[in-house]
């Protein structure tokens, strides 16, 4: 009987290494595969970064080309001759005057005020005027 608590502990003591070196295998596969995921995550996010700022720049030429048509047609269709200057700063105040109003308006939007929780800082003062309210009949009553 002796031997065989003896082999049994062996067992016991064999399967809690097999139990350590087992679970620090697997954290260490889960950290490679965590590595491998974060790995491809972030050349994913470079790779979407470098599409949208070359989207950005290909949509910010068009925009120029199609401002430098409307500048050209202007200059040709209501304009003397040679006088593609007047057409050029006569849209640059348009679009400079639009350019001022969105920034106010984006400005007012963005207003610490504007941003503020107003409805929920209106029912937090409800719902603490209630609370004393219940609070001071509850101790009035008792």
């Amino acid at each position: 009987m002796a031997a065989d608590t003896t082999d049994s502990r062996r067992g016991v003591g064999a399967l809690l290494r097999e139990l350590a070196e087992g679970s620090s295998e697997l954290v260490r596969g889960e950290i490679r595969l965590a590595r491998l995921e974060l790995g491809a995550a972030a050349g994913a996010a470079g790779r979407g970064t470098a599409f949208t700022a070359v989207g950005g720049v290909l949509l910010l030429l068009g925009t120029l080309a199609f401002f430098t048509g409307i500048v050209l047609l202007i200059g040709d269709q209501w304009l003397p001759r040679d006088l593609y200057w007047l057409a050029a700063l006569l849209f640059a105040l348009i679009t400079g005057g639009v350019a001022a109003w969105l920034a106010m308006r984006g400005r007012q939007l963005l207003s610490p005020a504007a941003l503020a929780p107003t409805e929920t800082v209106a029912t937090l003062k409800e719902d603490k005027e209630w609370l004393k309210q219940r609070l001071t009949s509850g101790a009035t009553s008792n």
